[in-house]
């Protein structure tokens, strides 16, 4: 027994490690990306410098042999290829779906995407879960429902397409984790981040270009007063994106898609309270409660994790 405490001790510190590390680095990035939409209102064109930043960021890292390309068949390139697209279609479905539902009614049903990554991990990943663990998500979503309640306003299409758009989603996760532990790939995280990107921002600049965002850039960006602030900023903005994706990889391969899904629900209870204070957010009496209620049950989720790997070490 004396033997096994090192070893859950140090997986313990590992997972809170990869957690905060997520959590912090997505807090930062998403009141980043706020800031300069506020001053660059392009979504397109900044997640394609974002795409790009990723490009340049794995091409410097595979220069200095942090991580060695896989070789890939054709039939996993097709596959890679496919996963790419998933990326495309989920944020596609899930702007869709946010033009046909309130806010609210878009985050309460996607703060479910705990159940349905669970749901997913057990035939893909071949993941067990214990009822315990499924107990836990429910405050985590119950909070996140009562912070975020407000107008209720949907059309039948728009909540199928919410539906839709959260079990994307979750697919999303659970398949990035996948590509990096199971038997077929196993690929590092700088490789996969390095092979999706450069199809990632082809896609957004095609986006950017048929909704005529990219004309509008060039017609805008340069008469912009303190143009050059401007392109620094969108310059870090892209680089501390590059961190995220690198951690949100290595976080998922470390701690698994369940664990990511619940802290995704905690970062946007986290981002209301720092808007807080950061934009003058007003927060109801409901939003406080279920703010209180969301982070006990990520803390809940934590401690149940903790224990699943306590039995899983002394077995």
């Amino acid at each position: 027994m004396d033997e096994k405490r090192p070893a859950m001790h140090s997986q313990h510190t590992e997972y809170w490690y990869y957690v905060g590390l997520y959590l912090l680095f997505n807090l930062v990035l998403t009141l980043f990306n706020k800031a300069v939409l506020d001053d660059f209102p392009y979504p397109y064109t900044l997640t394609a410098v974002h795409a790009a930043s990723n490009v340049i960021g794995c091409t410097v890292a595979r220069l200095y042999g942090l991580y060695t390309p896989a070789k890939l068949s054709t039939t996993e390139i097709v596959m890679l290829i496919l996963f790419s697209s998933l990326y495309t279609v989920n944020i596609a479905v899930s702007n869709l779906s946010l033009s046909l539902v309130t806010v609210p009614v878009h985050q309460i049903i996607r703060s479910i995407g705990p159940l349905f990554t669970m749901a997913l991990a057990v035939p893909i990943l071949g993941s067990k879960f214990s009822i315990p663990k499924l107990v836990s998500l429910l405050p985590v979503i119950a909070g996140i429902a009562l912070t975020t309640y407000g107008e209720i306003n949907f059309t039948s299409l728009g909540l199928m397409l919410t539906f839709a758009g959260t079990f994307l989603a979750a697919l999303k996760t659970v398949v990035t984790n996948l590509m990096q532990t199971g038997q077929r790939f196993q690929m590092h995280p700088l490789d996969l981040l390095h092979r999706l990107s450069p199809l990632a921002l082809a896609q957004c600049v095609a986006y950017a270009v048929y909704t005529e965002e990219y004309f509008q850039v060039y017609k805008d960006l340069w008469p912009m007063p303190n143009v050059y602030k401007t392109v620094l900023l969108i310059t870090l903005n892209g680089a501390l994106a590059f961190a995220l994706n690198v951690v949100s990889f290595v976080s998922n391969k470390k701690v698994g898609p369940l664990t990511i899904s619940v802290a995704a629900n905690i970062k946007q209870v986290l981002t209301v309270v720092l808007s807080f204070f950061f934009f003058e957010l007003s927060l109801t009496p409901m939003s406080f409660v279920g703010i209180i209620v969301a982070l006990s049950g990520g803390l809940w989720y934590g401690r149940v994790e903790y224990n699943d790997k306590k039995r899983a070490i002394s077995s």
